[in-house]
C-alpha cells in the first residue's frame, strides 16, 4: 500500500502521468505509457532516443544524397564485372583493396586542398597541430604513410603480390575505372562542400578507416565461413550495405561538425586502435 501511495503521488519519470484511483494497472506500471517505474532508466532512454533520431536523420540525408545512389551503382556495376569475368571471392577482395587505395588517395588530395579547417583536438607527438599550411601538410603526410602501410600489410594478407594473383586483367581494370570515377566525383563534390565550411582535419583523417574497416571485416569473415558463388553474392551485397552506411555516416558526422577525442588523433595511436 505504501508503494502504491508513493506511485500515485509522483509523476511517471518518462511521460509525467500521475496515477489516479481510477487506474487499474498494477502499482508498478504507468497506466499511460506502460513502463515499469523501477526499471526505467532516463539516461538509457535519452541515449536510445538520440540514436533513433540520428538514424532517422541519416536515412533522410541518404535519400536526398545523389552520391549515395552513385556509390550503390558503382558497387553493383563492379560486382557484375567481377561476376562476368569469373572472379573468385579472393579476387573480389583484391578489387575492394583497390577501391580502398582509391579512397585513401582521394582523401589525401582532399586534405591537401583544404583552405579553411579546424585542428581542434588534433595532436602529433602530443603537440597540438596548428591551423597552418604546415600543419595541414603534416596531417596529410601522416595519413598517407599510415594508410599506405595499413594497405601494404593488407595486401600481403590477401597474397596480392604472388606471381599469379588470378582473375581477369580486364576485370580488374574495369572495376578500378568504375571505383576511380565514382570516388573522384565524390571527392570533387566533397571539396566543394569543405570550401563552404570549416571541417575538422582530424575527422577527415580518421573517416577513411572508419569506412573501410567494416567493409574489409565483412569480406574477410565471409571468406573464412563460406565459399563459391554463395560467398560471392552474399558478402558482395553485405559489402555494398557496409559501404553505403559508412558513406552516409561520414557525411552526417562532417555535416554536424563532429570532432574526435584527443586520444583518437594522437600519432602514437593508430586510427584502427581508436575504433577498438
Amino acid at each position: 500500500m505504501a508503494d502504491a501511495a508513493l506511485a500515485a503521488s509522483k509523476p511517471c519519470p518518462k511521460c509525467g502521468y500521475v496515477r489516479t484511483p481510477a487506474d487499474t494497472n498494477p502499482d508498478w506500471q504507468c497506466p499511460k505509457c506502460q513502463i515499469a517505474y523501477a526499471k526505467y532508466r532516463p539516461g538509457a532512454a535519452r541515449l536510445s532516443s538520440r540514436l533513433a533520431a540520428g538514424g532517422r536523420e541519416m536515412a533522410a540525408e541518404a535519400k536526398s544524397d545523389h552520391s549515395v545512389y552513385a556509390l550503390i551503382a558503382a558497387n553493383l556495376l563492379a560486382l557484375l564485372i567481377a561476376w562476368g569475368t569469373h572472379m573468385s571471392l579472393r579476387e573480389l577482395m583484391i578489387v575492394y583493396w583497390i577501391q580502398s587505395v582509391i579512397i585513401g588517395i582521394t582523401h589525401f588530395f582532399r586534405i591537401l586542398v583544404l583552405q579553411k579547417f579546424s585542428t581542434d583536438n588534433v595532436y602529433i607527438n602530443d603537440l597540438p597541430v596548428q591551423e597552418t599550411q604546415e600543419g595541414k601538410l603534416k596531417i596529410a603526410l601522416f595519413f598517407l604513410v599510415h594508410y599506405g602501410g595499413f594497405h601494404f600489410g593488407y595486401s600481403i594478407f590477401i597474397d596480392l603480390w604472388e606471381k599469379h594473383p588470378g582473375g581477369s586483367g580486364i576485370g580488374y581494370f574495369l572495376c578500378t575505372l568504375v571505383f576511380a570515377t565514382n570516388h573522384v566525383y565524390s571527392m570533387l563534390h566533397n571539396m566543394w562542400k569543405d570550401a563552404q565550411g570549416k571541417p575538422n582535419i582530424g575527422t577527415l583523417m580518421f573517416l577513411p578507416y572508419a569506412r573501410i574497416l567494416p567493409m574489409h571485416i565483412t569480406i574477410l569473415v565471409g571468406g573464412s565461413l563460406f565459399g563459391g558463388a554463395v560467398a560471392f553474392v552474399v558478402f558482395g551485397v553485405l559489402k555494398v550495405v557496409a559501404d553505403v552506411v559508412m558513406h552516409t555516416m561520414e557525411h552526417h558526422l562532417l555535416a554536424r561538425g563532429s570532432l574526435l577525442p584527443r586520444e583518437a588523433t594522437r600519432s602514437d595511436r593508430t586510427p584502427g586502435d581508436a575504433g577498438s
